[in-house]
């Protein structure tokens, strides 16, 4: 009902707010991995629209940078450069289309066999562990200024009310700046010299990825964890808009429409794009779920992407502030891969689940790469593709029949 009573007015207002709750996650991907924030800021945009386009308007949800592919981007472009790694993000939109198909002709039942919960949970924890390094050795480059950052987001998470809630990376990070500007610690000299208006750098010098199978076999395993955390948000958004999503307009629509716009990234030099579910908060505090809502926030993340100064200035945030916001939040989602095995009652009695898990985060952790000639495969990817291997190959345990006297 909330919906109808929204003036023009105050569906802007709440538009460009539902994009500051996304902008932290948004712009924190490409800083990480050496990607340009503004052309990030315009794709998300741009997928945001082709998904809202195949789902027929019906879907309020956001697109913006996933963080599952902060570790498997960071590899690929030391293997393979940027170019090359951009190319194969062209694997994530194929593993979408594929999973499209088989839901249409399937149904959910197959996701489920193939990436059950004793699967998915250890990625997820890899996902999280994979860049614990990372995040020390950029915290450690100034320590105080990193707890700065740290300490803030700890507490806008844990003791933020509402909407604050939601946003404790861009607390975080503000804190950070603010006293790494304290400490003379940033550079405004790009700040200064760089223009009000400016097309995004992947827009300015357009030109498609250079193709290679290496990096396109490389990252299509790696997309396992982004699909299944699709398919939960949409059920996540059903349940707040009160409408059956995955019957209209379908699950293989909104998996369609996500991979159309992971596409549309790569071509035009940004990050994969996957479903937010800040965002999803975000709907369920306001009360607001108008599609028309998040398509204004998609407007507004297009319009952010050409104000040059301020792709200046997010790429001017020192590496202590992003490590300290690391800390946190590579350690988040290595829980939330934990929380997802003990909301789904994995059993730790079974053998078959303890080698399914043991061998996943050994081989992810461990840094396992297989090569077979010029092509490897490593990393997040190698090890979710193994888990579902064993998972399909293992024999189910067998139930214990009770003994007759």
């Amino acid at each position: 009902m909330g919906n109808l009573e929204l003036s023009p007015v105050r569906k802007t207002i709440v538009g460009v707010q539902f994009l500051f709750v996304a902008f932290g996650a948004t712009v924190l991907v490409p800083l990480l991995v050496g990607l340009d924030p503004a052309t990030a800021l315009f794709t998300a945009g741009l997928g945001t629209f082709i998904f809202h386009l195949v789902t027929k308007g019906k879907v309020p949800i956001f697109l913006g940078s996933s963080f599952a592919f902060i570790a498997p981007i960071k590899f690929a472009s030391d293997h393979w450069g940027m170019p090359g790694t951009l190319a194969g993000i062209a694997g994530v939109a194929l593993v979408y289309f594929v999973m499209s198909a088989l839901i249409k002709w399937q149904g959910k039942k197959l996701l489920d066999k193939l990436f059950p919960p004793v699967v998915i949970g250890p990625v997820i924890i890899l996902i999280g562990l994979s860049l614990s390094k990372a995040a020390v050795d950029m915290a450690k480059t100034n320590w105080t200024i990193a707890f700065i950052s740290l300490g803030v987001a700890v507490t806008v998470l844990s003791m933020g009310r509402g909407l604050m809630k939601l946003v404790p990376v861009i607390c975080g990070i503000a804190a950070g700046y603010i006293a790494a500007v304290c400490m003379h610690e940033v550079n405004f000299g790009p700040v200064d010299a760089a223009p009000w208006f400016a097309l995004p750098p992947a827009l300015a010098n357009f030109h498609l990825p250079q193709f290679d199978w290496e990096p396109f076999l490389y990252m299509i395993p790696v997309a396992i964890a982004p699909v299944i955390e699709h398919v939960g948000d949409v059920y996540v958004v059903s349940a707040v808009a009160d409408k059956d999503f995955t019957k209209s307009p379908g699950l293989h629509r909104t998996m369609l429409g996500d991979g159309l716009a992971c596409l549309a990234a790569c071509l035009f030099g940004g990050p994969p794009v996957t479903t937010y579910s800040e965002v999803t908060g975000a709907m369920s505090i306001t009360k607001v779920t108008h599609p028309q809502v998040i398509r204004i926030a998609a407007a507004t993340a297009i319009v952010f992407s050409v104000i040059g100064k301020l792709s200046a200035l997010l790429q001017s945030i020192p590496a202590a502030v992003l490590g300290g916001i690391m800390l946190l939040l590579f350690g988040t989602i290595a829980s939330v891969g934990i929380q997802n095995l003990i909301q789904h009652k994995v059993d730790f009695n079974r053998t078959r689940n303890i080698i399914i898990i043991s061998v996943t985060l050994t081989m992810g952790i461990g840094g396992a790469v297989l090569q077979w000639g010029s092509f490897s495969m490593g990393g997040i990817g190698l090890s979710a593709m193994v888990g579902v291997i064993l998972n399909l190959i293992l024999p189910p345990a067998k139930e214990k029949k009770k003994a007759e006297k």
